[in-house]
Parts: C-alpha cells; structure tokens; sequence
C-alpha cells in the first residue's frame, strides 16, 4: 500500500494520543488459502462464502491453523470502490493443496506494527490509519499489505461492539 505524504501527515493527527497501542513485532511467516476479490467491501459477505463453500468442498476445515484474515493491497481513500483489491482466506497447515477458486499464499513480512480494534468490522479502518500514522511517525515505513486477523472463531455470537480484529501492517525502519 502506497500513501501519500499528506495523507499521512493527517493520519498522524488522527493518531493522537493513541501511540501507546501500536506495537511493532516480528512473526513467522504463514501459509494461508483465500479468495482474491477485485471490488468493494461490500461484497464482503459473498466473498466469505464463497471461502467457506470452497474449503468445506476441499475438506480444508481441519488443516486451519488460526483465525479468518482479510488482506488488503489498497486503501478506499485512494481507490475507487470497484478497484479495490482484497482477499479473505484463513492460516492453514503447510502441507495443505487448496485448489481454485482458492489460492495458496504466503505471508512473509516479518515485522509488523500492529493494533487490536475492539468493535464493528466497518469501523477497523480508523485503527489502519492509527496504525499507518504510528508506523511513520516513529520512523518507519509501510512494506506490503494490510492483514487483518479477525479473532472472534464465532463472530455472529459476540456483539458487534465487541468483536476484535488485529490490524497488522508490515514495516521497514527508514
């Protein structure tokens, strides 16, 4: 994700005061399965059955190996929504062969900057700009997509309130 020096300079002054909950730590690369979709978020819901169809077909539910994540290549204050490029797809055993209309993937970035968000999916994007605000105030640099873990294994029993989602971003010291 590329952003443009204005926009984060007013991403650090919506950042305000929340540094605090931005940490930067390394993780293992992982490999997951997903669904590549071009287009809005609002296509969300299909995306995610078309996921879950695709796995329960493949017998794929037992080779999960960690919470449903989002991985977004674009930002909406950029992009047009049908631009969008985004995936859904869950961590999954090494060994495990997805086939189409599910793609096996790698996540590599190592270092990540990351931030819990407590409450409805639709509002995680202020968290992202918190944390892209964070990243280059303290002398960093977004390095690839934004992943977003969503914690919940059973989202439609916790309120929407309470749902919580790890926003990672990969970084690079300057």
């Amino acid at each position: 994700m590329v952003l443009s020096a204005a926009l984060l300079s007013g991403l650090a002054l919506a950042a305000a005061g929340t540094a605090q909950d931005v940490t930067v730590k390394d993780v293992e690369p992982f490999p997951y399965c997903a669904v590549i979709h071009k287009g809005p978020y609002t296509d969300m819901t299909a995306v995610i059955g078309e996921l879950i169809a695709a796995m329960q077909a493949q017998g794929l539910f037992p080779q999960i190996r960690g919470p449903m994540v989002g991985v977004y290549y674009n930002w909406p204050g950029d992009t047009k929504p049908e631009d969008l490029s985004w995936e859904a797809g869950f961590a999954i055993a090494a060994q495990a062969t997805p086939e189409l209309p599910l793609v096996k993937k790698v996540w590599e970035h190592k270092t990540v900057a990351v931030a819990l968000h407590v409450g409805p999916y639709d509002k995680g994007g202020a968290v992202v700009e918190k944390v892209m605000a964070w990243v280059a105030a303290h002398g960093y640099e977004a390095a690839g997509p934004v992943l977003e873990r969503y914690l919940d294994m059973n989202p439609m029993a916790v309120k929407p309130e309470d749902l919580r989602t790890e926003i990672w971003v990969p970084c690079k010291k300057k």
